[in-house]
């Protein structure tokens, strides 16, 4: 009898802690949990951490240099755009790569993400062209903040470069915005890349001139300035004979200044050789109209 008792006593035990541990199981969804906790699975996992650690790990290194290149050449706002934008496009890659993994498909979102984007391609075309060429004008380095350019016929110190487009102000302190895409598709001239500049002075002598005479005197001219390279042998002052004119021989006088020295250069250039020839007295022809009064008797 008691034997019996004891029985039916352990039988509802057991009983009570199958019908709790079922409960438990149901309101934890135990039992959908457990059918994730496979060795498929977890090798998954394992996959998915070790590819984390290499997207980071070469976001880490991209973001690194990227940084340091348009650190040279962009302002710290633009620069940190830049590197937002590639976090951004980290974060984007680890998700879709984790959920594809696991088996969840990504057709519906890639296609609707391709929407969006020839959506938002074809609404803002001219920025996305300019943020694009943003890009290769960082990475081409082709000039930086300070920098006299020369774009599409307009010239002007550098301001500001950014990932639509660049800020210049010319000569006579106008502010003039040019589109990364025209800076890509024209030519570039940036006079500041080197640290010397070269200036051609043209000009002409009478035909009955002494040429060796004209010559000796076109070679003292590059001393009177003082913003002339005299002493490097790769930049020396050049006199060569070019061209017959219409009223004289011409000839160039080639020199090499510094960068920052250029415009003052020119200046001295032209006052110096007309100094020099009329001291020496060298004729420079000129347009001129000879006026005849005719006195009529009548």
């Amino acid at each position: 009898m008691e034997e019996s008792v004891i029985a039916e006593a352990a039988n509802g035990a057991i009983a009570l802690a199958n019908g709790t541990a079922n409960e438990v199981k149901s309101l934890f969804h135990l039992d959908e949990l457990s059918a994730y906790f496979t060795w498929a699975n977890l090798a998954k996992v394992i996959t998915s951490v070790v590819a984390i650690l290499i997207f980071w790990v070469c976001y880490r290194i991209i973001r690194h240099f990227v940084k340091k290149a348009a650190s040279k050449t962009l302002q710290k706002k633009t620069v940190s755009l830049i590197v937002k934008a590639i976090s951004y496009c980290f974060y984007v890659l680890i998700v879709m790569y984790v959920l594809g993994l696991f088996g969840i498909k990504l057709s519906a979102i890639w296609g609707a993400a391709g929407i969006a984007g020839v959506a938002i391609g074809f609404a803002a075309q001219t920025s996305v062209s300019n943020l694009i060429s943003g890009l290769f004008v960082v990475t081409d380095k082709a000039m930086k903040i300070g920098d006299f350019i020369e774009v599409d016929g307009i010239s002007g110190t550098i301001d500001s470069i950014g990932i639509i487009s660049i800020k210049i102000h010319t000569g006579d302190n106008q502010l003039v915005r040019i589109p990364n895409s025209t800076i890509i598709n024209t030519k570039l001239k940036n006079y500041s890349a080197f640290p010397y500049r070269r200036y051609i002075f043209e000009t002409s002598v009478d035909y009955d001139s002494d040429f060796d005479k004209v010559m000796e005197v076109a070679k003292t001219v590059p001393a009177r300035c003082p913003t002339v390279v005299l002493d490097n042998p790769e930049y020396s002052p050049k006199v060569l004979w070019t061209t017959h004119g219409d009223s004289g021989v011409n000839l160039n006088i080639i020199v090499w200044s510094k960068k920052e020295d250029f415009l003052q250069t020119k200046s001295d250039i032209a006052i110096n050789t007309l100094k020099a020839f009329n001291e020496a007295q060298i004729n420079i022809p000129f347009n001129r109209m000879d006026v005849a009064i005719l006195n009529e008797k009548k």
